[in-house]
């Protein structure tokens, strides 16, 4: 379940399946992954119900250490960053790590 969200884009896009920021042709992934992630209550069931193997679900490193990501599409750099804990998503943020 999506707790709380760390950015503007990923509450647009879940709540009014809309987002000016987000490429039109990524949109309806994003929505189909928020959707899933506020449905699923493991990270497992995130991997097994969000389409692998291009879910890339990974622990992200650095000044980042703590939070997760999954890809949009890598290749565009768009990605779903979150933290897991106690079953739910919080801090959920769409964003593009090529724009930083």
């Amino acid at each position: 379940m999506i707790k709380s969200y760390g950015n503007a884009e990923a509450k647009k896009i879940f709540e009014d399946g809309e987002c000016k920021k987000l490429p039109q042709d990524l949109l309806k992934r994003a929505i189909l992954l928020l959707d899933i992630m506020d449905n699923v209550e493991s990270l497992e069931d995130l991997k097994v119900k969000g389409f692998p193997p291009d879910l890339r679900l990974h622990k992200l490193k650095g000044e980042f250490q703590g939070r997760f990501a999954i890809d949009i599409n890598k290749v565009k750099g768009w990605r779903i960053t979150f933290i897991f804990e106690d079953n739910v998503f919080k801090s959920v943020k769409v964003e593009n790590y090529h724009r930083g």
